[in-house]
């Protein structure tokens, strides 16, 4: 099936056939930082414009994922509400059993994950200390249970011209579970200042240099 896409753009996906391969595509796309305005480009958009974010990365990935016979899922990151802090989109996949993580990320952190999490959960939490703000307060508190894309493709995610606001609210609305209670959430310790040093580096400049 061709789910709508291009004989190109089957092409290209199809050329993604490993995680590892898939990742690097990723990091090769300019960072999208949104300069005029909130997006959520399809995977159609994004192979079209060259630049992505976490969630737009995560749906490319996905996409990949489902035109080389794997299941398209996705996890959802949420962070504190009450924080300056942004929630985080991966793709996952699963390979001899275990999962693992495709990100698309600029900063050194929150990136891919190699195939040795037993399950959603110790995948989740291997983001959890390395989610922290620039004064060292961590902020992940959430995560959903792995999202199958399939579903939804008769809605038109992976081509469609429009933002994919109705996508980012079913992912919103998914099952999410707490990483720990309340009370051993108030008693976080924050990063360390190497931590919140090497936190801040980042991979692609505004002006669309690649710096790592």
């Amino acid at each position: 099936m061709t789910h709508g896409l291009t004989r190109t753009e089957l092409a290209r996906l199809h050329r993604l056939n490993t995680p590892q391969k898939l990742q690097d595509f990723l990091n090769g796309l300019q960072a999208n930082f949104e300069l005029r305005g909130e997006t959520y480009r399809s995977p159609r958009r994004v192979l079209r414009d060259k630049t992505a974010h976490c969630f737009e990365g995560a749906l490319l990935a996905a996409a990949a994922f489902l035109v080389n016979g794997e299941p398209p899922l996705l996890m959802d990151l949420w962070t504190d509400p009450k924080m300056p802090d942004g929630d985080h989109v991966v793709a996952l996949f699963k390979q001899r059993g275990y999962w693992g993580a495709v990100s698309k990320t600029n900063h050194a952190v929150l990136r891919y994950r190699e195939p040795v999490y037993r399950t959603g959960r110790e995948l989740a939490l291997s983001y959890f200390h390395e989610y922290f703000l620039d004064d060292g307060r961590k902020t992940l508190r959430t995560y959903s249970e792995p999202m199958n894309l399939r579903p939804f493709i008769k809605r038109g995610w992976l081509t469609d011209e429009r933002e994919l606001h109705w996508l980012v609210q079913a992912l919103d609305r998914s099952p999410h579970t707490a990483i720990a209670p309340r009370a051993t959430v108030r008693e976080f310790r924050r990063a360390e200042p190497i931590e919140r040093a090497a936190g801040k580096l980042i991979e692609w400049s505004k002006k669309g240099k690649r710096i790592y």
